[in-house]
């Protein structure tokens, strides 16, 4: 039985919580309530629980810190950021001799998402890790956007979901974290340094663990977080100067800007004295330009490149259907129907937990795509679909649930995500009643 002096915060309550050993410090948790997932490096412990039908993620930690990391995720997420998202703080733990025991931050797990020892753990290849950087380096610039000082930056830090053909990356530590108006220069280069010093220094452990090749340039690579973020940076923020005569650099601002992924509030436009020349400076709102679109056109919820390549072939097939001139919105629909669905239908059941539908749709499409390349001529979507589930998807690792690669090596912990929250209930078992029971992309068309 729980604690009378147990206490959880949280937006929605689910009772269940309730039922989960708290008398038992976190590491010493039966394997009955555990679910195998990979770990990343933390200074806390931290375990992945099976709860009503789902995997929370509980991280042990002190309460004014635990406390101050739920309201800066919540902040983030109303905020729209790429961040775990909060679910439930737990205070007033004693063990059965009365100790006080550390309080718990709860999450919910991200399908899909990694940390970065279990992709290295897969690949090994200096690629997967300049991925990882250049995603890093998004998620850096979009938090700073939002006037989010990190204060430690790390990709232990980090959770990484499949992308297309490149990384989504999501904040999952904001323990350091702070929310301002605007951050001062100074406060994003620190970022950006702390950023470059971690990063090194995690990808020499993984030489040392013999997941790198000995002979990788691990300070390059590390070094690109900054340049990465500098090009970024300026390329959204930048004031841009050019004369009268070349206004159409305006849209082409513009369309750059939608090509990384974000929309344009608003352009400050001036002009000097004379006339001669104008000045723009873009107010981004947000990223994700792509993934609104197609959230538009089909419903669908994917990643921004993954949004990208699934407009890229919806325009194709709009070409290749000759409907041009019929409005986006209906092309959108025969193009959900004939070709996207047919292909998730056509994955085995025992199959989808290995990757996110979106991701597996592109997949396919490269697939069909070096299947043609080595035939000289077109393959059948079906045909395509068929030999990449047998060569390519019955040999791929399960991402919804994957097996920790570390599992027994209790220094590597870690943890993910996701839940949506109105105002806090703070409440006691007492308050509860009755029982409770304790879950790169080329362009070929898809047809």
């Amino acid at each position: 039985m729980p604690s009378a002096s147990l206490q959880i915060r949280a937006a929605n309550v689910d009772p269940a919580l309730l039922d989960l050993p708290w008398e038992l410090p976190l590491a010493d948790w039966p394997s009955e309530y555990l679910a195998a997932l990979p770990r990343g490096i933390s200074r806390h412990v931290v375990r992945f629980v099976n709860l009503s039908g789902r995997i929370i993620a509980i991280k042990e930690i002190g309460e004014s810190v635990a406390h101050h990391e739920y309201q800066i995720l919540r902040d983030l997420n109303r905020l729209d950021a790429p961040c775990v998202q909060p679910t439930a703080v737990v205070t007033g733990r004693t063990d059965k001799n009365g100790e006080e025991l550390n309080c718990a931050l709860i999450t919910e797990h991200l399908q899909f998402s990694l940390p970065y020892r279990a992709l290295f753990a897969q690949y090994m290849r200096p690629e997967t890790a300049t991925r990882l950087i250049d995603s890093l380096a998004v998620l850096l610039v979009r938090l700073h956007l939002l006037g989010f000082y990190w204060g430690d930056v790390s990709l232990s830090n980090t959770l990484f979901r499949r992308d297309a053909g490149a990384f989504a990356a999501y904040l999952v530590d904001a323990e350091t974290g702070e929310l301002h108006h605007k951050l001062t220069p100074g406060q994003r280069e620190y970022d950006v340094d702390l950023a470059r010093t971690n990063i090194i220094g995690e990808l020499m452990d993984l030489q040392a663990g013999s997941f790198m090749a000995e002979d990788i340039d691990v300070i390059e690579i590390g070094n690109r977080i900054a340049e990465r973020y500098d090009a970024l940076w300026a390329e959204l923020t930048a004031a841009e100067s050019f004369s009268r005569d070349d206004r159409w650099r305006v849209t082409e601002r513009i369309k750059r800007l939608n090509e990384l992924g974000f929309d344009v509030g608003e352009l400050t436009m001036e002009t000097d004295i004379s006339g001669a020349t104008m000045r723009i400076q873009p107010k981004v709102v947000d990223a994700g330009h792509y993934h609104r679109q197609i959230m538009r056109l089909t419903g669908l919820d994917v990643g921004e490149l993954q949004a990208q390549r699934m407009l890229n072939d919806l325009e194709t097939y709009r070409w290749w259907k000759g409907r041009q001139d019929e409005p986006i919105e209906m092309v959108a629909h025969a193009w959900l129907a004939e070709i996207y669905e047919p292909v998730i239908a056509a994955i085995p059941r025992e199959l989808r937990s290995k990757l996110e539908p979106a991701q597996i749709f592109h997949e396919v499409l490269e697939h069909r795509w070096f299947m043609a390349e080595q035939r000289g001529h077109d393959v059948p979507l079906e045909e395509a679909t068929e030999s990449y589930i047998h060569e390519v998807l019955e040999h791929r690792p399960d991402e919804a649930a994957f097996l920790d690669p570390y599992e027994g090596e209790e220094s590597l912990n870690g943890y993910a995500t996701f839940t949506d929250d109105d105002d806090d209930e703070v409440f006691e078992p007492s308050m509860i009643r009755g029982g409770f029971t304790p879950p790169s992309a080329g362009d070929s068309p898809a047809f």
